[in-house]
């Protein structure tokens, strides 16, 4: 399942990222181009706005909650999630772009120092040269989606 998320809606295009959705999203695209993107690339639309949830056709998960935790939720019950994804954490947060396993003197330069002395697995977007590993922002991020 892939998704574009509009405006209102970047922490949760985050987490579907997180989770290992294939999720769109960028600030400032209009409805239109929502709209048309959803039906060439066959996305679901993610959606607060109630006149964009109302459009004959358009595949649309309106989301009621202002809430992460509740959007989650929402999003969970509307594209009928029953399990994380073993894909969880196989994409960029800030890009989209799926992660590689990357060599630890690949990430020297971009990790802090602490975390390239005492990590030894990384993963790294080539998009956006963004390093990743699993600190205990991991496990925070995993114990929020169990209550979901």
């Amino acid at each position: 399942m892939k998704f574009i998320v509009d405006s209102m809606l970047g922490k949760l295009a985050k987490r579907l990222r997180m989770l290992g959705y294939d999720t769109l999203y960028e600030a400032h695209l209009d409805d239109r181009t929502i709209l048309k993107v959803s039906k060439e690339e066959d996305r679901y639309i993610v959606t607060r706005d109630t006149q964009l949830s109302k459009i004959r056709g358009a595949k649309v998960f309106l989301i009621r909650s202002t809430d992460l935790e509740q959007q989650l939720g929402e999003i969970k019950e509307l594209a009928k999630i029953r399990r994380i994804s073993k894909n969880i954490f196989s994409r960029c947060s800030e890009c989209n772009t799926l992660l590689e396993i990357a060599d630890k003197e690949k990430v020297k330069d971009i990790v802090p120092p602490f975390v390239y002395r005492t990590f030894d697995d990384f993963h790294f977007c080539p998009a956006c040269n963004k390093a990743y590993w699993r600190g205990t922002h991991v496990d925070s991020i995993l114990k929020e989606l169990k209550k979901v």
